[in-house]
């Protein structure tokens, strides 16, 4: 049976099939990485970013640029800018968010059980700043029959090329500072 991507996000909407994923629970750490204050959080976000990364909230469906952002790179947290998600995993999941089928490495996020809005989910928080990406699903496709269902407002991507720029900038700036003065490289 086919489902309509309407019957496909009611389901991730409701979070149906996600009792597999809660057996890769993660303890939540004492503290994170990156702390900021409420008011420090307001300025370093957007409103939206503010709203899903700091309370938990959910853009509307179908509205994230990088719902079609298929060039190769990484898509980093909003909030703290960990990498969180390769873009070869990213698949088109019919929801309207965008989705993948695993975090970049374990480490990079945390799983946690949300019973929020009366119904039990899997939350993914980056493992940095604690910030809400989204939730987690076991209906997604190989190999790990997951879907990271993430909200495009918490995360930012960057393609390959920029990566591969900013170490080339980043390499010339460094290769400067050793260089001793009056020496030509």
């Amino acid at each position: 049976m086919k489902l309509s991507h309407w019957a496909v996000l009611l389901i991730g909407v409701l979070g149906i099939g996600c009792a597999a994923v809660a057996a890769q629970e993660t303890k939540m750490p004492a503290k994170f990485e990156c702390v900021k204050t409420d008011a420090e959080w307001k300025k370093a976000l957007s409103p939206e970013a503010y709203d899903v990364l700091r309370h938990a909230g959910t853009e509307q469906a179908f509205t994230s640029p990088l719902l079609s952002e298929h060039r190769e790179g990484v898509f980093y947290c909003a909030g703290c800018g960990q990498p969180v998600f390769a873009s070869k995993t990213k698949f088109d999941s019919g929801t309207g968010w965008p989705s993948f089928y695993q975090p970049i490495n374990k480490k990079a996020v945390i799983i946690r059980e949300d019973d929020s809005l009366g119904m039990q989910r899997t939350e993914v928080l980056c493992s940095k700043c604690g910030g809400h990406l989204g939730h987690v699903f076991d209906d997604g496709p190989a190999p790990t029959g997951q879907r990271y269902c993430m909200n495009g407002a918490a995360l930012k991507f960057k393609s390959k090329t920029q990566i591969d720029q900013e170490a080339r900038e980043k390499a010339d700036a460094d290769a400067a500072k050793s260089t001793p003065k009056g020496v030509t490289p």
